[in-house]
Formats: C-alpha cells, structure tokens, sequence
C-alpha cells in the first residue's frame, strides 16, 4: 500500500501515497477539550465531502484515559486522531494511519507501541508556539535588563527608588543572542530580536551550508518567523561537547535553549557549559524542557556569578516543589510552563490538521512529522 522512496528535509521517511481527493473512507477522530470554532466542521465537510468527522470533548493531559463514549467498533474505523497524550493500541485502532498531536513535543509517544511498531504517521503542532513564546524570551530577558524585577518589588512596598546611574540598564542594541534549536520558536526569536537590533547565531544539530539546507518546513505563521534561514549573521552546527563549546564562546550575550528533550540533549547545559559563559555573564533562557539544564549546576552558575541570570519557563523536576532551592537562586525568573499560552494556540492547531488533511488527500508528506529517526 505505500513504500518508501527518501527522506524529506525533516529527516522523516516519505511514503507513497495514492491521491484520494474527498477522503472516502477516512474517519477523523478529535479528542480536545474544547469546542471547534462554528464551522470548522463543516468547512472539512465541505472539502473533503467522505470525510467522516467525530468530535469527543475529551482532556487528554488531565484524564489517565481514552474517553468510554468511544465504543470498540468506532475505534477500528478511525484512520486520523488528533489527540494529546493518550492512544489507542494498534490493535485497536488498525485502520489508522495519521496521528496529529496537540503539541509541538513529541518525547511521550517514543517509547509507545503505536509510534515504535508501526508505519503511522505522528504529526506535531509545531509552529503553533512560536508568537507567543519568542514574545516571552524577549519580555522576560528586557525585564531583567531593565531591573523590572525590582522595580515591582518596590511597587509593592510602596517605594519610589530612582537610579540615576544610566549605565544600570543594557538596552538590547548589538548585544548578541545565540539561538540553540533553530526551529520555528528560534525562528521567530531572531525575528524580534533583530528588529530589536540583535545580532543572531543560530546552533542546529546538523549542518545548513545551503539556502535549501536552511529554509523552514514546518508550520508558520503567516508573515513571522524566518522562512528563508536569513536572519542569522553566523550559523553552528554538531551534536559533540566541542561543537557545542564552539558556540557558547562566541560572546552571547543571550543563550536561548529551544532544543527538544532527547537523549542527547538531556543534560546538555551543565558545569563545564556554564563555565564557557562566564566570560561574557551570558543571560540564559530556557523554553525547551527543563532537563536540558542540569539544575544542580544552573543554581552554582547563578549564585556565582558565572551568567548573569537566567529565565525558566520549564524546569527539573517539573512541578518545581515548593521548598526546591531554584525558587531562591539569584537573578532569576520563573514562570510555570506557560510561556506557550496562547488564545489563538487552538486556531493554529487546526490550521496545521488542515493542511495535513489536505495532503492526505493529495497524497502528499505530511506538515511536522516526527522523524523515527531522529525522535522529534
């Protein structure tokens, strides 16, 4: 039925796929806790007119399992599933052949059997992220810049504390920002931050020697990002420690980690990496997964004053308990997980499940597959 030809620009395997412009005989499944937008059904009806569509308003992040209004036998005809992180088994679902998920995160379907034993095409929502999360990075990195920290301190007891030292506050002209994980986040932090007047590096894992090599295949929103890979005055590349070494020693004077949490990334920042900052006090952000950090060693670096502070919206461990000492390392700011919080976040899922729809049809790769490969 299908049979693999190569592999697309995202590494992911491309298959052959026959045309099927109404998508008779499919059946989409979407598991979300929330109501489509009217007439977003009947838009796909009308699109795809044997386009079978079953709503389930179902929270997958908060219930431990599959919703029981979904009988056995509805199972077993279900070819597409948007869904967060429950799934059925392949025994249950045989038909299906596209799993788009909720999130731009991929590690909690590696390890499971629908994803590792089968052909099933997983898809991401990446790309719903990046407005809103690159508006964080930045907010967060000109609050500390410009001591907003204890500027509402103050406001809080009442405090009018005026500094008439203007060398207290570095605006953001010809500093440096060194993105590690140039997706479509990185993308759209260089885009704000070169209006800002930033200078841009750009760390990917494999090498971008080319125009093609640097060009964005994922999901974006219209008018952002950087499509083209032309923000960057300087690009870096490899997965060894001195590759990695190689760009934190040049001169960042913000570190934004926008990686995947994968084995070879876990851990990835630690002693040896925050000692390549010090010379430059790098301000370092984290909106990938906490345990791209080692927070044992971030807390010595923030304490020391080998970098100068950093802004986590994802730690390790994750709740962060109250009693943990990261809540009270210097210079830092915490926020819990929110960073991709949007009202627009659900508009942009079902924008990419269009899109993926209509390959489908058109017997097309699909937008945001995960590589089996490279597990992201």
């Amino acid at each position: 039925m299908r049979k693999i030809l190569s592999e697309n620009p995202s590494g992911t395997a491309v298959a052959e796929m026959s045309a099927n412009k109404d998508l008779k005989g499919h059946k989409l499944l979407m598991l979300v806790p929330w109501e489509p937008p009217a007439g977003y059904i009947d838009s796909l009806h009308k699109a795809f007119p044997g386009l079978e569509v079953v709503h389930s308003n179902w929270d997958t992040w908060k219930q431990q399992t599959l919703p029981t209004d979904i009988a056995d036998e509805d199972w077993k005809t279900v070819t597409i599933l948007l869904t967060g992180p429950r799934f059925p088994t392949k025994e249950a679902a045989p038909k299906l052949q596209l799993v788009q998920l909720q999130s731009a995160g991929a590690n909690y379907i590696l390890n499971n059997p629908l994803f590792t034993d089968t052909d099933i095409a997983f898809c991401t929502a990446n790309g719903v992220h990046g407005p809103q999360i690159s508006e964080w990075v930045i907010c967060t990195f000109l609050a500390f810049q410009h001591n907003i920290p204890r500027f509402l301190d103050n406001m809080k007891e009442h405090k009018w504390e005026r500094s008439w030292d203007d060398s207290d506050t570095q605006d953001a002209v010809h500093q440096r920002v060194g993105i590690l994980g140039y997706g479509s986040i990185g993308r759209q932090v260089a885009r704000v931050a070169k209006a800002m007047g930033m200078d841009v590096y750009a760390y990917t894992n494999r090498p971008r020697p080319t125009p093609e090599s640097r060009r964005d295949h994922s999901y974006i929103v219209p008018g952002l990002g950087d499509p083209e890979g032309i923000l960057p005055s300087k690009w870096f590349s490899g997965t060894k420690p001195e590759e990695i070494k190689e760009f934190l020693s040049a001169d960042l004077d913000l570190l934004v980690l926008a990686v995947p949490l994968t084995p070879q990334t876990q851990g990835m920042i630690a002693t040896p990496q925050f000692e390549v900052l010090k010379g430059k006090r790098t301000y370092v952000t984290n909106i990938g997964r906490g345990a791209v950090i080692n927070t044992g060693d971030l807390i010595t670096a923030l304490n020391e004053g080998w970098i100068r502070g950093a802004a986590l919206d994802v730690t390790d461990p994750e709740p962060l308990p109250k009693e943990h000492p990261l809540w009270d390392a210097k210079n830092i700011i915490i926020t819990p997980h929110v960073s991709g919080n949007s009202n627009n976040y659900n508009r942009r899922l079902l924008d990419i499940l269009s899109i993926n729809l209509h390959r489908l049809s058109e017997g097309k790769e699909f937008m945001n597959r995960v590589s089996r490969k490279r597990g992201y």
